[in-house]
């Protein structure tokens, strides 16, 4: 029997967090994650602001009741990218193999993932996970990790036995 998961998705975007576009992407997240059997504790629309948004990450992986975190936006070389270094400043290990699967794999179907700088890592026994900012690129990424997800997160629950 797996552990639960039990996320936190957190749609990084301007645009969303002042109201003028749809969360799209934090939506498609929301129902990949449920279709998996996850539970979805908490969404959360913040701007691209690098400071809130490391906060944010920091008390979300500190939570007893959560132990995955996806973001979604944020990963390109746009100027108020943020979402990679936010991430790097609040884990404590880094998971890179999940960020290279998803550039090599979503490379084959387009070259922008070249650009995307999302990274992962753990935080306090909760996974971190940056997506793209788009729907196609979450669903096509998500697909990379989703057969690794209950694993990853059995391990940082410490169930460790193969």
């Amino acid at each position: 029997m797996s552990a639960q998961i039990r996320a936190i998705v957190i749609t990084v975007s301007d645009a969303c967090a002042r109201g003028e576009r749809k969360d799209e992407s934090g939506e498609t997240v929301a129902q990949l994650l449920e279709e998996l059997g996850a539970e979805i504790v908490e969404r959360k629309i913040l701007s691209d602001d690098l400071e809130p948004l490391a906060d944010a990450l920091r008390h979300s992986a500190e939570r007893r009741d959560v132990n995955l975190i996806i973001t979604t936006g944020g990963t390109g070389l746009a100027p108020r990218d943020n979402t990679p270094e936010a991430t790097l400043q609040v884990i404590e290990r880094e998971a890179p193999g999940l960020a290279e699967a998803m550039r090599t794999e979503t490379l084959k179907q387009t070259p922008m993932a070249m650009i995307s700088r999302g990274v992962c890592g753990v935080r306090f026994g909760t996974l971190i996970i940056n997506l793209p900012g788009s729907p196609k690129g979450v669903r096509e990424s998500f697909a990379v990790i989703k057969p690794v997800l209950n694993h990853a997160i059995d391990l940082l629950s410490g169930r460790t036995d193969h």
